[in-house]
Formats: structure tokens, sequence, C-alpha cells
């Protein structure tokens, strides 16, 4: 039988446990080394060259090296499942060009973080989740909130994708956004984050830096049983009296694979902790008394009143694989929140008194379904393996205002649906030359509501929009990336994109409110960016990576059509004359690797963004100021009015003392300014100094991490002019000026894995029960707090 099976071909097909994927380019060679062979891009490789009775090695950086002798393949029908090697995992990257890629190879900055990074963490949203990456800057509003700043830019100008979808829609805003909470990230199997720009692959917006969230996938089975695996989680914090639940269930066959998530989080209000300035200090807050708002001390004025909010997250994921060479994969994801309190509105003072009574967002809901396939292919001139990824999303927000003793409330609500649509190539030309390529088209429809609620006479009226109603955002674009081995030492890559945007939007509706001096505002604008670095590998110890790129950020519909209270006292209104910004930068960056014992990773970059948008004071009909939801506002509206130039430095070090223990650290200097009339002045979203230090021990099954994290202080002269003008998140320094004074925490986090099934997850985090508010932050940050997660799968 075995000569038999021997005789009728010896073509080995090598795949990835569970998933069942061929992989591509896994060395086998025999014990001398002396004959080797690889599979190709459906993982196939003959096996002729060897003898029967020979000892065959299977490697491939990526999974765990195995050994067999060709007889015992031919039993197994020729047939290899290799397990995915677990410390390797970050060596590769998906979102640098879509397609795997050794991190190694890759000229940019590129930060991790896996399913057990994220199951230590315990993050109560994606925002806390990038928040421990140590090189993200989060900023918060509110409880529910978390927006991130990457290398002095944040909002608008950083993208987020989710399964390789783009997140970002026409009205994410220049003022700090909270998109990212509506991921689960009990739902993430890894992020990517990119630092530094991304526009060649992924077009507008990409200028700081790329979010890339995958999440989990069904497991296929790998023989005629079905795979059957469930789990279920639970989590409790003490300092907002967190409870959280999930479970998860996976039904896999050898062709089909399901996987259900569910997630529900519930938050009360937020305590802050008890020493540090007395400015954040929650003294007094508004409640409805008798039809009446009053003012009412606060008996615990560490306690937030009010931030609690609840959420739920649902994830679907179908996979139907119906050949080696062809698989399928389809995604429906939900999120939604309650309304959520906006405290640092709430906060902010009028005369003696609190300006709002009430200032609440209402429920964040995110719908996304997407479907995507993928082929391999190993006789096609076009592709190795072709990707295309349809999506639809629809995002729903809204926001409820009211002044303290105002019977008029101002209720606005957006609607934005996405469509997407992404066809991605990849060829290998030869064993040194690559190229990927690919097309993208997306298009937005703004939907936007408005009314003034009277609360005492229950009626209602139509009232100015946030945006103009059905205003319309369409980009259309194509890249190439080229990807060239010089040698086993040096890598060159570099790409080329270009986009078309067209915008528009309609103010008919509007301008019975506003009188504008137009009833319509149209951006039709091409951007043609690019890239080109190299990664260079002198010896085992060095690494030289150098990269210059440009990207830019499109006007989108929250740029030429909003109106808002951008601040206190003033009011944004819309602007039918933009153009896109652009950002020219580079970054240089050095590892040094001392036998995997001691790790130094060094970079410094420099952007320089031109035609810059930003708010600035304007005109309507020749007047500078407006009345405004009963407020009388200076008008502001979006120009391209400003330049900036941002420049930082990045260290992080690992020392391996012994097997067992790990010293981890990582700090980021950021600098920069814009300009403002002519005057450099300091930009808004560049974060003061920040890093964090971790000694990690890991032995058996116990794994304890004690770590600090820490901020250096911005002084009054170093905040950013809009800063100013919100001196009630600030504390005050010796001469009664608002500054943002430097914080440290120190924490400890605790794993113990009883078996394979049963896990549980201990932390004590700010220990000393520091009170501290993260630089821009409305709300401050968490006191000490007790996290405990169980986790059971079967």
């Amino acid at each position: 039988m075995l000569f038999s099976q021997l005789g009728m071909g010896q073509t080995i097909t090598v795949f990835e446990v569970g998933t069942k994927q061929p992989i591509p380019y896994v060395a086998i060679s025999n014990s001398g080394k002396d004959k080797s062979v690889f599979t190709d891009i459906n993982g196939k490789a003959s096996l002729d060259i060897f003898q029967i009775d020979e000892l065959l090695f299977f490697d491939n950086f990526l999974y765990e090296a195995i050994s067999m002798t060709k007889a015992a393949i031919a039993i197994d029908n020729f047939q290899i499942f290799l397990k995915p090697n677990v410390e390797s995992l970050n060596q590769i990257v998906l979102s640098a060009s879509k397609f795997e890629q050794r991190k190694r190879d890759i000229p940019q900055t590129i930060i991790s973080l896996d399913a057990g990074d994220i199951k230590l963490a315990n993050p109560q949203t994606s925002a806390d989740l990038l928040d421990n990456s140590g090189n993200i800057f989060i900023q918060k509003s509110q409880l529910g909130g978390g927006s991130p700043m990457i290398r002095g830019f944040s909002t608008n100008r950083l993208l987020i994708t989710i399964d390789g979808v783009r997140m970002n829609n026409a009205i994410f805003r220049g003022g700090n956004v909270q998109n990212v909470i509506s991921i689960d990230p009990l739902s993430v199997q890894n992020t990517e984050v990119t630092l530094g720009s991304g526009s060649v692959i992924y077009g507008s917006d990409a200028i700081g830096g790329v979010m890339s969230f995958y999440t989990k996938k069904p497991t296929l089975s790998d023989n005629e049983k079905p795979f059957i695996s469930t789990g279920i989680m639970t989590r409790y914090s003490s300092a907002n009296n967190e409870k959280t639940g999930h479970t998860n269930f996976n039904l896999g066959y050898k062709k089909w694979g399901f996987l259900t998530n569910i997630t529900y989080t519930d938050f009360d209000d937020l305590r802050m902790g008890s020493n540090g300035p007395e400015e954040y200090l929650r003294s007094t807050y508004v409640i409805r008394d008798n039809g009446q708002d009053v003012v009412v001390p606060n008996s615990n004025p560490e306690r937030q009143i009010p931030t609690g909010y609840s959420q739920v997250n649902l994830m679907q994921k179908v996979r139907f694989t119906p050949s080696q060479k062809l698989n399928f994969d389809f995604g429906i994801y939900f999120t939604t929140t309650s309304d959520y309190p906006r405290y640092d509105r709430l906060i902010r003072p009028d005369g003696n008194g609190l300006r709002s009574a009430e200032w609440d967002y209402g429920p964040q809901q995110w719908f996304m379904t997407n479907f995507q396939m993928t082929k391999r292919s190993s006789r096609s001139n076009l592709y190795d393996k072709l990707q295309t990824t349809l999506a639809y999303q629809n995002f729903k927000e809204s926001r409820k205002v009211r002044r303290f003793q105002s019977p008029l409330r101002e209720v606005r609500a957006e609607n934005v649906n996405v469509f997407s649509f992404n066809l991605d190539f990849e060829k290998r030309l030869t064993t040194k030359i690559s190229f990927s390529y690919g097309l993208e088209y997306l298009f937005n429809y703004v939907g936007s509501e408005s009314r003034e609620e009277d609360i005492l006479q229950n009626t209602s009226s139509p009232n100015v929009t946030r945006y103009p109603d059905g205003s319309t955002w369409q980009s259309a674009a194509a890249y190439a990336n080229f990807k060239y081995r010089a040698s086993p030492k040096l890598v060159f890559q570099s790409g080329l994109r270009y986009n078309q945007i067209v915008a528009r939007a309609n103010f008919e509706e509007n301008n019975q409110f506003l009188n504008l001096p137009f009833n319509d505002s149209e951006v039709n604008t091409g951007a043609l960016t690019g890239s080109a670095g190299f990664s260079w590998f002198p010896s085992d110890i060095i690494r030289w990576k150098l990269n210059f790129s440009t990207a830019f950020r499109a006007p989108n519909i929250d740029d030429i059509g909003k109106v808002f209270d951008s601040e206190p006292g003033s009011v944004v209104i819309p602007n039918n004359d933009l153009e896109a910004e652009y950002a020219y930068g580079g970054e240089l960056g050095l590892l040094l690797n001392f036998d995997n014992k001691v790790r130094i990773d060094l970079g410094t970059y420099y952007t320089f963004l031109d035609n810059a948008l930003i708010r600035r004071n304007a005109q309507l009909n020749g007047a500078t100021e407006i009345i405004y939801d009963g407020e009388l506002s200076t008008v502001q509206s979006v120009q391209n009015a400003s330049k900036a130039w941002i420049y930082g430095f990045e260290a992080g070090i690992e020392v391996n003392v012994i097997k067992a223990l790990k010293l981890r650290s990582q700090y980021n200097v950021i600098g920069g300014t814009e300009d403002n009339n002519n005057v450099e002045v300091p930009i808004r979203h560049v974060a003061p100094n920040f890093g964090r230090t971790h000694l990690i021990w890991n032995k058996n099954r116990l794994l304890l991490d004690a770590f600090v994290v820490y901020n250096n202080e911005l002084s009054f002269n170093q905040l950013a002019p809009s800063e100013l003008s919100k001196d009630y998140i600030y504390a005050l320094d010796e001469n009664g000026n608002p500054y943002s004074p430097s914080w440290y925490t120190f924490n400890l986090r605790s794993q113990y894995t009883f078996n394979d099934h049963l896990s549980l997850t201990a932390s004590l985090e700010n220990i000393t029960d520091q009170r501290y508010r993260p630089y821009s932050s409305g709300i401050a940050a968490p006191g000490r707090n007790l996290i405990i997660a169980v986790q059971y799968n079967l």
C-alpha cells in the first residue's frame, strides 16, 4: 500500500492547523541540509528528491518546526499540519500592505498586540487596549470615550480599520473622536498600529498612523468530526463598578466555520484618586427637582457624577473553504451604547454655577457587515493571492444639550451610511521581487436631523442641523506597492497611490437659520502620495530602517458643512472653499539585538503638515459674532490656514534577565508647533512626553507584571491656545494659570492558568491612588482600581 502511494505521486500539501489554510514558503530539508525544497503559493511541494526512509524537517519562521519521515508522510496522505508559532506571531504584520509580511522587512514602525496581551491587560474598551501599547496617548472627554493621539496627530488625521475595512467616515471630526470604543476588545485577535503615514495603502486620513484591528475567525475542523468550543468570561472593576459578561461559541466543520461573540458591559460613575490636584474634584452637580434645575453638593467629590453607561457588542462570523485555493469570510458586527454623559461639558462653569444641566451623547451605534473572498493561484500572471472585500456600515450618534435652568433642549442626530469595495492583489515575480496593488471605492451618505424641545410645554420645533442633510462623500483610488529583497540583508519598499475625492453638501434647509451666502458646496480634488524606504541588516546585532512618505487628508463633510459650538463662546459654520492638506515626513530607526538577551529599539521622526485644515475666526455676512443655541458666539470655520511641524523620539528596551524574568520599557518624546497668524504656537494634539516600564515574571502557570506608567508636565506656556479656553479641565500652577501636571501610577497585574480551560486574571492599578487627568482630557483617570476576570473555555 505504501509503495502504491509513492508510485502515484509524491506531492505534499502543508496546512495550518485549525484554519486549514495552505502555507507557502515552508522549507523542507533532510538532516544533512544538502537537499531542500519549498512549498509553493498553494502550500505544495514535490518530495521526489528525498528517499523513503529520510527524516524530513519542515521549517517556517511563523510555525512550530516538525520532523517526519517520508514514509510516515505517505501514510498521512501527503498532508502536513503546522501549528502557529506563538512566539513569532509578532514577526508578521498585515497592515503594511494588506498581505502577510515579515515585520523586519518593513521600514516603518509597527506596534503589535495579540490576544494574550489583551487578556492580561483586561482593557474595558479598545481605547484602553491601545493605551497599553506604550506608544499611543489616549485622551478622554468622558468615560464613554477614548481618542488616540499618535505622533502629534489625532481624530480625523488617524485611520481605524476593522478586518481590513476602513472605519473613518465622512463626519469624523477634528475634535476628539470616540468611535474606537465601538470595537469589542474581547473579539479582537490582534491589533497592529502603524506609527506614521499610511496613505499609500489606506488613502485619506492616514497621516499620523493607522490602527488596524483584526477580529477572531472561526476555527475549522481538521477531521470528519465537528470542532466545537465555547467560552465565557466575567470581569469586575472597582473604580467604576464595572460588570462585564462575555461568551463565545465556535462550530467548525471541514469546510464551514461559525463563530459567535457576545459582550455586555455596565459601568457606574468613575471614582478618581485621592492624591492630586483639588481642581479635579467634582464638588457640585445638577439635578432636576420639582421641575427645576438645582445645583447640589457632591457627598463624595471623588465620584465623577454622571459618567456611567452601558454597552452591548455582538459579532457573528462565517467562514467557508470549498477548496485549498479559495475561502470566503462573512462578518456581522453590531455595537450600541446607552446614553452617556459628556463629562467635560457638564463640569464647565458659568459664573458661580454650571453652564449645562444636560449634555449627553445619545446611543453610539455601529453596524457593519463585510464579505471577503480570498483566492490563491500559482498559474495566474496577475496574482498569487487575490482578496476582495465588500462592506456596508451604518453609524448613528446624537447629542442632547440643555443649559442650566433653560426649558429648551437641543437634540441633534446623525445617521451615516458607508459602502466600500476593495480589490487587492499580491504577486511574487521572483524570489527577490514582489508587488501588491489594488483598487478602492468608498461612498458615504450623511443624514442629519435637529429639533428644539421645550421640556415644560412638551413641544418641539426644527432647528439648524449639525451637518447638511443628504451630504455625500466619495473616494476612488488605485495603489501599487513594490518590494525588492536586494540581498538577505537589504530590503527596499516603495509605493504610490492616486485618490480622487468628491464631497457635496446642500445648505438650503439650514439657510433658513444661518443665511449663508451660498446654498451648496463641492470639493473635487485629487491626491498623489508615495513612500520609499529600506530595512538594512548589516549584522545579526544591528538593523537600520529609513522611510520617507507623503500623506493627505481630503476635506470631509465635517470640514465643509458642520455647525456646532466648538469651544466656549464659539460656533463653527460651513466653508465651501477647502482643499486637501498634505503631510511630508521621514523616520529613522535603529534596532540593536544582543543575542535576544537585550533589545534596544530607537527611532526619530519628523513631519511637516502643509495647507492644514484648522479652525480659525471667520465672518458670516460681515458679522464676527452670532447667536447660536441662545449664546452670543464668535464665528469660526475650518480653513486651509496653517502649517505644522511635528517631531519626536521613541526609545524602547527589552532585557531578558533570565528565561522567566523580563524587563520592558518604552518612552516617547514629542514636540511640535503650528502657524497661528504668523506666530508659532503649541499644537493641540502633541501629547506630553510619556512612557511605561514593565517587569514581567512568567513561569509555569503564573504570570506577574509589575509596571509604572508616567507622564511629563505640560506647563501653561506649552498649552495650545485652544486648550487655554478650557482652563476648567486643568490644574492651576502657582500663578493661577492652567497647566497639565506630571503624574505616575504603580500597577500590578497577575494571571494564573489553572488548566487548559480555566484562568484567573487579577490586577491592582494605580496602587497609590493618584488623582490625575491625562492631558486634554475632561475626565480624571481611575483611582485605585481592582480588576478581577475569570475565563473558562471548553
